[in-house]
């Protein structure tokens, strides 16, 4: 359990709690800087539950940890494994490298952006471009070998491609340009009758996209079980669509260098630290007792808090299937997956592959229901050596799945290139069960939900941060104070390195 909580006014041997999860990370950075006492514990003995990043040597003692442990211990993680050659790999230091155990893109438009901004935390996080998307193909009697085929996301990249016939050109641009204005009252008409059902339905009969072309939407979504509403589509492709280009041309979105999202919970600690919130790693809450507006916990350190406010993270509820996923540090660059198109553009850092529902095979010989998505990262965003990639790939948990993306891991190589397939050297197997969904504010204590699973950072998951913040800082505070904080008076940015 990684808790929050807030005791201003109280004794001085009383603090607040807090967990290190991302999300609560700025939480509790926000806290400390509105003038609440803050004490922010986690039972790990690493920042960002969840969403952390671990160094090779680091990811197999997590690993031998989830697999020793018990149901109630282990949280939402349901197995965990290490796979590697034996002998010489060519892997360099286990710290040359940085395995995320949840990496997420975020687009341009994201609300996470505003935020960082607004609290000056932009300053001590660098953003790398997420590249092309791309569409696996798998081998057919014209072509013997796989490949992948770049998604174009904006109309001229419709205008050019090869890979989509002109008629179909012609419906995807139709389509293009109703989702830029999708939010308006003639668009909603359209729409609204299939708001809440798949959006493949609402592009088959609106639009009359066959099963392929579909398929280079639903790619963009990032659907999981590519079964996304109309509504929460055709919201994600607007954000894409309209984060084109607002950081330079040729992408929509970014991913934080040195471990993705467990570098913004990073950032958000120390700063938190630099606020006056006190930080306990490898400690949790034994017991916790209630007595009247107080409410006392004994930590399994040894020391005893009395807190008025408590926001913390229920990790075993489980609801529902979660993710599978597999991270391959491979001896290749891949080149060819890191190219700037656009000419000013950036050189991207990431791309992402999207092996469509029923373009795999089961060991059955059965088409595996769910889309398999690959997220390539080059050496640029610092979790590998210069030479070397990582290949992060996610699908939906199912009986299937691990044998599933060994065979995407090992498909994916030989459309980038079949006479040179590179080497695998290291893997890391693991199931992510989903926790419980909702924010569940319970007078003093606010049960905070778990981290989301999805591959796009979803804003939503930053409403419950608002909320504890609205609940910890009573009424009598202004919104207009949620994360947005002055520079420090007299601290020039090179001399305050986490403000």
């Amino acid at each position: 359990m990684d808790s929050l909580g807030d005791t201003s006014g109280m004794s001085s041997s009383a603090v607040p709690v807090c967990s290190s999860r991302c999300l609560l990370s700025p939480l509790s950075r926000s806290l400390s800087r509105s003038g609440k006492s803050i004490l922010h514990i986690d039972p790990n003995n690493y920042y960002g539950g969840a969403d952390a990043a671990f160094s090779l040597q680091e990811a197999e003692t997590w690993a031998s940890s989830i697999t020793a442990a018990t149901d109630n211990d282990r949280g939402t993680f349901k197995s965990a494994s290490i796979t590697k050659p034996d002998g010489n790999t060519g892997l360099s230091f286990p710290r040359a490298y940085t395995l995320a155990l949840s990496p997420q893109v975020i687009h341009a438009r994201s609300k996470l952006l505003s935020q960082l901004v607004s609290s000056r935390a932009y300053r001590h996080v660098e953003f790398l471009a997420v590249g092309s998307f791309y569409i696996f193909k798998p081998t057919t009697r014209s072509s013997q070998k796989p490949s992948l085929v770049r998604i174009p996301s904006t109309r001229e990249d419709v205008f050019f491609t090869t890979a989509i016939p002109t008629k179909a050109k012609r419906g995807l641009m139709k389509f293009l340009k109703f989702v830029l204005g999708y939010d308006s009252e003639q668009q909603l008409e359209t729409w609204q009758p299939y708001a809440d059902g798949p959006l493949a339905d609402f592009l088959k009969n609106e639009f009359k996209m066959d099963a392929e072309l579909q398929t280079y939407i639903l790619a963009l979504t990032l659907s999981l079980d590519g079964l996304i509403t109309t509504r929460d589509g055709l919201s994600t492709i607007y954000r894409h669509l309209t984060s084109m280009g607002v950081f330079g041309p040729g992408f929509a979105a970014v991913y934080p260098k040195w471990g993705g999202i467990s570098e913004v919970a990073q950032v958000a600690c120390r700063a938190g630290a630099v606020g006056g919130a006190v930080y306990m790693l490898a400690t949790g809450i034994r017991e916790m007792e209630m007595s009247g507006d107080s409410i006392e916990l004994r930590l399994t350190s040894g020391d005893t808090v009395k807190t008025r406010m408590l926001v913390r993270n229920d990790k075993n509820a489980e609801v529902g299937n979660g993710v599978s996923r597999l991270a391959a540090i491979v001896g290749s660059p891949l080149k060819s997956l890191f190219e700037a198109l656009v000419e000013g553009a950036p050189l991207p850092a990431v791309a992402v592959i999207t092996f469509p529902a029923g373009s795999l095979m089961t060991t059955s010989g059965k088409a595996y229901d769910y889309p398999v998505y690959a997220f390539a990262h080059s050496s640029d965003t610092g979790e590998c050596p210069v030479g070397q990639s990582i290949l992060y790939l996610t699908t939906s948990t199912t009986p299937d799945a691990k044998e599933i993306l060994a065979q995407s891991l090992q498909l994916l190589s030989e459309a980038i290139d079949a006479d040179h397939i590179p080497l695998s050297l290291f893997q890391m197997y693991h199931e992510h069960g989903r926790g419980s969904v909702a924010s569940r504010p319970d007078g003093s204590i606010f049960n905070f939900p778990d981290a989301s699973l999805s591959l796009l950072f979803d804003d939503s998951t930053l409403e419950p941060v608002h909320e504890a913040w609205k609940q910890v800082m009573g009424e009598a505070e202004v919104d207009t104070d949620y994360m947005t904080f002055p520079d420090r008076e007299g601290v020039m940015d090179d001399e305050d390195m986490y403000d």
